[in-house]
């Protein structure tokens, strides 16, 4: 995905009867924007959407669906490339406890030949900031490849055999290009084969983030919204290899949410120093687009700045943006697939950027 195309564009439930007047206030106009917004994504075409909100100390969640019950909070989306910011998180930890370092070459077991081109050797940073110089997918993925489930057929040994096919186009640390294939490498050197494990062990666990997994345990199916394609229900993805790519992460807006509080008051969490140095711009594009560890920084109007990050499978988008300096988070999720062209980019993308963008100047 072109991510510069975007560049111009838990409920209060319990307890609010004991709300002072101005916050009730706060929280009934809250709502009607966020459901203004619900409104414009069904009408772009999504069969349900969710949407979660911070402003300040107030966190919203609503959901609307064209046929049938709403999705809400609660409910499970595939999050999609939204994952990378999770596996740049337990990057971050890792680098916080001295365990490795950004500078530090990929290394992967014997087998799995890493390319190179020139004499700079490919870094963990470079694979965090998407300036590894390595293809968006392997270059053997996609022959025998279900259409509807593109990663599922995918084993260790075929990584293997791909990543001796794979030509860096550029030299390691030159140049931003989006890679799948390079955040799915930088999860398997954190914890080759056990990805999920480390995810949850560094970064859902200590954040409770239950329902974030790549796993879609019995309680959390029935509480799945279906995924569609022009109008069609579509299979899930499921990805064992490069899920450290969020090719296969499962989610809710409420888990969302909480990551999200996270990353606006990271001196409350666990995970301070990590959320800091993943936030922490580390490569430069141009004057509109900087990347930190999995996250991108890019201008709001009024010369404000977002941290944002989207996402998809065949089935569901996602995207996630917020301001620091306004306090302000918003998630939005849908169950269907969408993608830019080349003048316009997906609609939950430029909604979320809109509401984050409306929300930062109120």
């Amino acid at each position: 995905m072109n991510r510069r195309k975007f560049l111009g564009a838990a409920t209060a439930g319990a307890g609010l009867s004991l709300l002072p007047r101005q916050a009730m206030a706060a929280e009934g106009e809250l709502a009607a924007l966020v459901r203004r917004y619900l409104d414009r994504a069904l009408a772009a075409g999504s069969p349900s959407a969710v949407c979660g909100v911070i402003r300040g100390a107030h966190r919203y969640t609503a959901g609307a669906s064209q046929d049938g019950p709403a999705p809400g909070g609660r409910t499970v989306f595939q999050l999609g490339s939204i994952g990378k910011t999770l596996t740049a998180t337990a990057l971050a930890r890792a680098v916080c406890a001295g365990r490795v370092r950004l500078d530090a070459p990929l290394v992967l077991p014997p087998g799995f030949p890493v390319p190179r081109k020139g004499p700079r050797r490919i870094t963990l940073a470079d694979l965090a900031t998407h300036t590894s110089g390595l293809p968006s997918l392997p270059p053997n993925l996609l022959a025998n490849a279900d259409p509807y489930d593109p990663y599922a057929h995918y084993t260790l040994d075929d990584l293997a055999d791909g990543l001796a096919e794979t030509t860096l186009s550029t030299a390691p640390g030159s140049t931003y290009s989006y890679s799948n294939l390079g955040f799915g490498l930088l999860a398997q050197a954190l914890a080759f084969d056990e990805v999920e494990a480390t995810l949850r062990r560094s970064v859902t666990a200590p954040l409770r983030l239950r329902d974030t997994t790549t796993v879609l345990r019995p309680d959390m199916a029935s509480r799945k919204a279906v995924g569609h394609l022009a109008g069609d229900p579509v299979p899930d993805w499921h990805d064992h290899v490069l899920a450290g790519a969020g090719t296969s992460v499962y989610s809710t807006a409420d888990d969302m949410l909480r990551f999200l509080g996270a990353q606006l008051r990271p001196e409350r969490s666990p995970l301070r120093d990590a959320i800091e140095l993943a936030q922490r711009p580390h490569f430069t594009v141009d004057e509109d687009l900087r990347i930190g560890l999995g996250w991108h920084l890019s201008a709001l109007s009024g010369g404000r700045s977002m941290t944002w990050h989207n996402g998809g499978t065949g089935g569901f988008s996602t995207c996630a943006a917020f301001s620091r300096r306004s306090m302000t988070a918003v998630v939005m999720m849908v169950n269907t697939f969408s993608e830019e062209s080349d003048s316009e980019a997906r609609p939950v993308d430029a909604l979320t950027f809109a509401l984050l963008s409306e929300l930062d100047q109120v």
